[in-house]
């Protein structure tokens, strides 16, 4: 097994993001966003349920 330098590694990967396009980071948006959309929601809406006598 080979040891490359830190700096080799990340030059590699930041290579390899480039061809491989903003994909992945659009993904991670929605589902980022879906969620803080629910978590929203559900904090908004549960001092609905709760009944004051």
């Amino acid at each position: 097994m080979e040891h490359h330098p830190a700096a080799t590694w990340l030059t590699e990967a930041a290579t390899a993001a480039q061809q491989q396009g903003t994909g992945n980071l659009l993904r991670i948006v929605l589902v980022v966003m879906i969620l803080g959309c629910a978590l929203t929601a559900w904090f908004l809406l549960r001092g609905y349920k709760r009944k004051d006598d």
